[in-house]
């Protein structure tokens, strides 16, 4: 969320907190509706799933996790990253700390491949799963082909999901974060499960990656539309 703060421990944790506190706020200062309506109902019988997000627009996701759905989210291994972990734990929400990358060789270094059995055992064990389908540092807004293999291995459909506020500071960052703001409005938007067969080939993980792509678009040009603005 903030970039070059530094390493210290110390600070990590003070900004962190910082965030949490603030996001708190965020959350009860805004109305918000949803669509579809009767989302989790919607959401229940396709439990546990694999929720997907685009970075910059995931925010304040976490809050709309209800009691009685366990949901870990994944985050980076990075500098930034520590941060988002600590509003996570003040959240108290489950974590698990890997990333993707689209360059084979960052993947052991971001932890990809642990976070992904990881990411299996949690769906295994009733668990969703969060994530960001792009991965760092972009392209932004361009899914990467981990969360369709993880969706093919652990037989769990990936569900777009979109947050958004009439209020925002809109960032010049290379995903172009928006940071909620508070006392306005939102909408919470999710699209159709997307279910990978076991035994998708090439194609198939492709036109399932372009559909999580679509997706999350649909998701998020719906969710500003409901607060009564465009995305970007």
């Amino acid at each position: 969320m903030i970039k070059r703060i530094g390493r210290h421990p110390a600070v990590v944790r003070g900004v962190g907190s910082f965030l949490a506190g603030y996001l708190k706020f965020v959350y009860r200062t805004n109305r918000f509706v949803f669509d579809p309506s009767d989302l989790y109902g919607k959401l229940d019988p396709h439990l546990p799933v694999i929720f997907a997000m685009w970075h910059g627009q995931h925010f304040i996701v976490p809050f709309f996790s209800p009691e009685g759905w366990p949901t870990r989210v994944m985050i980076s291994r990075s500098a930034d990253g520590e941060v988002n972990a600590t509003v996570i734990r003040k959240l108290g929400i489950g974590l698990i700390r890997a990333s993707g990358s689209q360059k084979k060789h960052q993947i052991a270094k971001r932890g990809g491949m642990r976070g992904f059995i990881e990411a299996l055992r949690a769906l295994k064990n009733g668990e969703n799963i969060a994530m960001t389908a792009d991965v760092p540092k972009g392209p932004a807004r361009v899914s990467g082909s981990g969360i369709v293999q993880l969706a093919r291995h652990s037989g769990r459909p990936i569900v777009p999901v979109a947050v958004a506020t009439s209020r925002s500071l809109d960032l010049s960052t290379w995903d172009k974060a928006s940071v909620n703001l508070p006392f306005g409005k939102g909408a919470v938007v999710v699209d159709e499960p997307i279910y990978v067969s076991a035994e998708a080939d090439d194609e198939e993980l492709e036109n399932a990656r372009k559909s999580v792509e679509a997706g999350l678009n649909r998701v998020t040009a719906r969710a500003y539309e409901l607060v009564g603005r465009s995305d970007g």
